[in-house]
């Protein structure tokens, strides 16, 4: 498989970016803006949310793992009386934006190693465009393709991104592999025909993952040698 592969869609949040260092904080400081100093409904944003305050990590069942600020908004409104979809999404989006997060390698230095192989690369992310470009620009990474659940393709796991990103580079999907954290992005790449590789740096568990993925690798800093590229 490695030898046909001419191009790269990566998810973001988990899989460029680790997971629980960059997104708990965020979200913790959510849910205290939130509550507005009312213990209880911290609670309960925090289980609809599926975050362990105390241990300040999110539990594997959690809606932010690879939901959209749509999806992450409608289960947190419910304890929110007075506020309404829209306005709460906003927030979402907001708070995403500008985030410090943790890279999982030095992205300027991986995706110049890639482009040097001449592979085309691309991000789609359940997380929003603006709040992506904002975070991959931090990271001086380089892509060809940027897509949120907002720029009109879809979210995940529906193909769209990843239909996207085949037709801005003109690769075929079996010269294409998508790289993810979770279920979503395996179940896309698999519904638009390309191939499907795993990473360890969000949530799942390599048990969960491998059934949907062509190989399973600890992080994105692996990809470089299981592809064959050189320095």
């Amino acid at each position: 498989m490695q030898e046909r592969i001419k191009g790269l869609l990566f998810d973001k949040d988990g899989t460029l970016f680790d997971f629980q260092s960059s997104w708990a904080p965020v979200f913790a400081r959510v849910v205290a803006e939130l509550a507005e100093g009312d213990a209880a409904r911290a609670g309960a944003l925090c289980a609809a949310g599926g975050f362990d305050a105390a241990n300040g990590r999110f539990t594997p069942e959690s809606t932010v793992i690879a939901g959209t600020s749509a999806d992450v908004a409608a289960a947190l409104l419910p304890h929110l009386p007075g506020w309404d979809l829209p306005r709460l999404e906003r927030l979402l989006n907001r708070s995403a934006t500008g985030v410090a997060m943790a890279p999982v390698t030095d992205l300027a230095a991986f995706t110049a190693r890639l482009r040097r192989a001449g592979l085309r690369t691309g991000v789609a992310t359940n997380d929003g465009e603006t709040a992506a470009r904002s975070h991959l620009g931090a990271a001086a990474a380089g892509f060809d393709y940027i897509a949120g659940y907002d720029s009109g393709y879809g979210a995940k796991p529906g193909p769209g991104m990843v239909q996207g990103f085949l037709a801005a580079t003109g690769l075929a999907p079996q010269e294409v592999a998508m790289v993810g954290d979770s279920l979503h992005d395996l179940v896309a790449a698999r519904a638009a025909g390309t191939g499907a590789i795993a990473v360890l740096t969000g949530v799942a568990s390599a048990e969960d993952l491998a059934p949907h993925a062509d190989v399973v690798l600890a992080s994105i800093a692996e990809l470089p040698a299981w592809l064959g590229i050189a320095r």
